[in-house]
């Protein structure tokens, strides 16, 4: 008995072939009756589609792709719980890329190299990209970009407000009486813009409350994670004058910064109140609990896939947006000890 062909499961589904196509293909509404028939008679003969066929075919390979810098960091990791599901509920499967930050990596996936018929289009969170980078790259490569590269007009930029989003933290510390406050991620370099609107929010709200940025509290990291804070908070506890309260960038380095001053046995937050940023799952679950800036992270998944398929399916050229997600602050123990 030879393999089953597309014409045999639309007999048995008691549908058209044209139907079986759009099951396995996920292009047209199908209803639910019809998917579980067509699913069922697929089940029954162990069909398998051609897929090299299919993309052949339609130019089309069923696939996008998440390139992002660290698969360890929960926030990407987070992300991508949100960014899978939804594609694939929209019939797309997910290959995920990491790039470690390495620009040449990033350059060579939006660029027209060999793998790029592996996938129809990209959401990707660059970290060695730079805004001349992301302009050269594969003009037919449909492309969402989460993180701080703005649009140039020609691909979709998904984020939250991260100068708002600081500021709203560090007016936080300072409506608990802190006033000595330092910050810790700073990445004054070229492809650090997302650190540098942090800082921005971080001056902001000093200078809405007429109070003076020391800018010797204002350290730099070269990664968001929580060896970095926690070397980072003992920098700033060896001085002859520390902080009264840190913001974190990231909840990592929140958690490190957390660490160092417990080891030298500090009260957080009455000793020095720390706030970070992303309100990933351990910031929830720790002692004490972090303070952080939460985005809305399902919010932005969503609309980077949307927008992503809609660009995918678009025989025109489509003009590229600036989508701001939500956010929200949300006070924990780490500055407030009574916080829920």
């Amino acid at each position: 008995m030879g393999e089953s062909t597309l014409r045999d499961v639309a007999e048995l589904a008691g549908v058209s072939p044209r139907t079986v196509s759009n099951v396995v293909n996920g292009y047209a509404r199908v209803t639910d009756a019809t998917r579980s028939k067509v699913e069922h008679a697929i089940a029954v003969l162990g069909y398998r589609p051609n897929v090299l066929a299919r993309n052949l075919a339609t130019g089309r390979s069923g696939q996008i792709v998440v390139v992002v810098p660290y698969l360890d960091t929960p926030y990407f990791a987070e992300l991508l719980q949100t960014i899978i599901p939804t594609a694939r509920k929209a019939g797309y499967n997910v290959l995920v890329d990491q790039t470690d930050g390495d620009r040449d990596h990033e350059v060579e996936l939006i660029g027209r190299g060999p793998r790029r018929f592996l996938f129809d289009g990209m959401i990707i969170s660059p970290l060695g990209l730079s805004q001349e980078d992301l302009s050269l790259r594969d003009p037919t490569l449909p492309l969402v970009v989460l993180g701080e590269r703005p649009s140039d007009g020609t691909f979709d930029h998904v984020g939250i407000d991260d100068v708002a989003a600081a500021t709203e933290a560090v007016r936080h510390l300072i409506s608990i009486g802190r006033r000595r406050i330092a910050a810790i991620g700073d990445q004054p370099y070229p492809t650090g813009e997302a650190a540098q609107l942090r800082t921005r929010g971080f001056r902001a709200a000093h200078t809405a409350a007429s109070l003076p940025v020391d800018e010797s509290l204002i350290i730099s990291t070269t990664r968001f994670n929580r060896a970095d804070g926690a070397t980072a908070m003992a920098a700033l506890l060896d001085r002859p004058d520390p902080p009264d309260a840190v913001f974190c960038y990231s909840d990592l380095v929140a958690s490190g910064a957390i660490h160092t001053a417990l080891q030298r046995r500090l009260r957080v937050p009455e000793d020095i109140a720390v706030i970070g940023y992303d309100d990933i799952e351990d910031g929830r679950y720790g002692r004490p609990t972090i303070s952080t800036i939460s985005p809305d992270k399902k919010a932005i998944a969503q609309l980077a896939v949307e927008r992503l398929i809609m660009r995918i399916g678009s025989t025109e050229p489509v003009l590229g947006v600036e989508l701001r997600a939500a956010h929200r602050l949300i006070p924990r123990e780490s500055t407030l000890r009574d916080a829920p």
